[in-house]
Order: C-alpha cells, then sequence, then structure tokens
C-alpha cells in the first residue's frame, strides 16, 4: 500500500500543455485522492538524488529538500559544496517570523568569528531568473496578478513573461537569504515560505528548491518574538545535527523512499481540473479558478 503526501509547492512543465478549460464536461467527479488511486507508475519519478539534500534537525526530524539546478545552477552548486563539506552541521534555525518564512544559517554569521565556507563560494551571481525556454512547461488556465503567465516545470511553480522565467515563492519553496547586494546570497543562509505566497519576492531572491518531506518541522516551530520573528535567545533555536546529499546516503537516505507526480502526466492535469471545480458533495459553487500556489504536487513514499 502506498502512502501520499502532498507538498504545497508544485512546479513542473509539459511543452505548452494547457490544463483544461472549466467548463469542460465530466462525466463523474473526481477528487483528488481518486486521481492519485487510478495514477500509472509511469506517471510518477523518483528524486534527483544527486541535488536533494536530507537535513536533520535536532530530536531526529527530517526534512528532504529538492534543489532546482535548472533554474539556479550556480547556487545549487555551491550548497552542494557546502553540504558535501558538511558547512551546514551545527548550524540552526534562526527565525521564524508567523505567516512568512523559517530561516536557518549560522548564529555567528554577522559576528567577527563566522563559521568558515569551506571551498564554497562567499558569493554567487544573482539567479533570480531565466530565460523563458525552461521546458517542458505546463501553463495553467487561469491568469496570474504577478506575471504574464504561469505554470509548472519539473515539479517546480515558474511564472514567466515574454523573456524571462523564475520560480514563485509558493508554500514550501526554499530561498537563499541575501543583503542589499543581489549577489550576496550564496546559499549558506536559507528559508523556506510557511505561509502566504510571498510573490512580491519573485525576481529579487534567488529560489534554490522545495521541500519535500518533513515540511512540518519548519512551519510549525514556534515563532520568534524578535524583530522580523529572530529568536532572542541560543535556547530557542533548533539545531541542525546534519544535511546530507541524498545520493551520498545509503539508499538515498529519506529521500530515496520518495516519488513525486510527474507534473506532465494527465494525472496531474486531471488534478489540476479538480482543484479548479470542485464537485465532491460538500462544494455547492466551483471556483472555476486556481492560482499557481494552490496546486498541489502530490508526493508519495514508495511501498
Amino acid at each position: 500500500m502506498r502512502h501520499v503526501l502532498i507538498a504545497a509547492a508544485a512546479i513542473s512543465l509539459s511543452a505548452c500543455a494547457s490544463a483544461p478549460k472549466s467548463d469542460a464536461h465530466v462525466d463523474a467527479p473526481q477528487t483528488m485522492a481518486d486521481i492519485l488511486a487510478a495514477s500509472d507508475a509511469a506517471e510518477w519519478r523518483r528524486l534527483e538524488l544527486a541535488s536533494t539534500l536530507v537535513m536533520t534537525l535536532a530530536g531526529d526530524r527530517t526534512v528532504v529538500i529538492e534543489l532546482n539546478p535548472t533554474f539556479a545552477p550556480k547556487t545549487t552548486a555551491n550548497i552542494l559544496t557546502m553540504a558535501r563539506e558538511k558547512y551546514f552541521d551545527g548550524l540552526a534555525v534562526l527565525r521564524v517570523q508567523d505567516n512568512f518564512v523559517t530561516q536557518w544559517g549560522d548564529p555567528n554569521g554577522e559576528s567577527a568569528t563566522p563559521k568558515p565556507l569551506g571551498t564554497a563560494s562567499a558569493k554567487v551571481p544573482a539567479e533570480f531568473f531565466r530565460d523563458r525556454a525552461a521546458a517542458p512547461f505546463v501553463k495553467l488556465p487561469d491568469g496570474d496578478g504577478f506575471a504574464w503567465e504561469v505554470g509548472f516545470v519539473d515539479g517546480f511553480p515558474v511564472a514567466r513573461n515574454r523573456t524571462a522565467a523564475w520560480l514563485a515563492h509558493c508554500y514550501g519553496m526554499v530561498g537563499a537569504g541575501r543583503n542589499n547586494d543581489p549577489d550576496s546570497g550564496p546559499g549558506s543562509e536559507l528559508y523556506v515560505v510557511i505561509g502566504h505566497a510571498p510573490r512580491q519576492l519573485d525576481r529579487n531572491i534567488t529560489l534554490v528548491g522545495r521541500v519535500v518531506q518533513g515540511m512540518e518541522h519548519l512551519s510549525a516551530l514556534p515563532r520568534g518574538a524578535g524583530p522580523l520573528g529572530f529568536y532572542e535567545q541560543a535556547a530557542q533555536r533548533s539545531a541542525i545535527e546534519s544535511v546530507r546529499i541524498a545520493a551520498e546516503l545509503p539508499e538515498g537516505g529519506a529521500a530515496g523512499k520518495l516519488e513525486a507526480l510527474r507534473t506532465t502526466s494527465a494525472s496531474f492535469t486531471a488534478i489540476i481540473e479538480a482543484r479548479r471545480n470542485r464537485r465532491d458533495d460538500w462544494y455547492k459553487t466551483p471556483a472555476g479558478h486556481i492560482d499557481l500556489c494552490s496546486v498541489p504536487l502530490p508526493v508519495r513514499v514508495k511501498s
């Protein structure tokens, strides 16, 4: 029996394939659970373990983060170098701002004695967007207030205009914190969106990936009482015991047991329509619309 998880940060594309229109005829209402139960094995994919992180927090809490080298190749490579050299081990969650982000990094990062980065770079060029040719792109049929069009590329939420494409700040998306210098986010300090999608951040920070498992360990932490949700006492922080590349763990660790629904699949297209027009008994008025960050990306544990 397979268990299904839902990663709220969805993304993936299919050579300009579009989701069905809201007036599409449906003979029998299907819920997302119905669609997943009927999905074909070929519609699911394993995570790319070479670009997936397994983070362990104190208390044996595991978080799996799928990085995205398509949209952030330089920052992803830098983060993988840090993970390989165990830079993140012993760092901590520094900030939890309600309805916004959870952020982790070096508690001494702003001091005179920050933790050395090893062979990783302290400065990486900003990767806020790329050319719009990232493919295959699965376009949502509904409009978006922040971009000309939105959809999914390989399991990640993507927005684009006529010339560029960029990852979107949906729930569960992971970004590289920076200061005012656009090139000051090397990935040594990361955050994850835990609240309403702050899309105003799009194209202003390098997004590097998304949490695919263990989101509850980051979203349900106590909120910081200091400005911007920073913890005021060291004892309030959650310690990071380790961050490892999944491909370097036996059988991929926790990540090796997961597979995600392909966003180019017929089942994913059906899920979009099912969520745009809820037809189960409780709903009396289908919305006929869905925004990018409300589309779920199913992830399941392999049996």
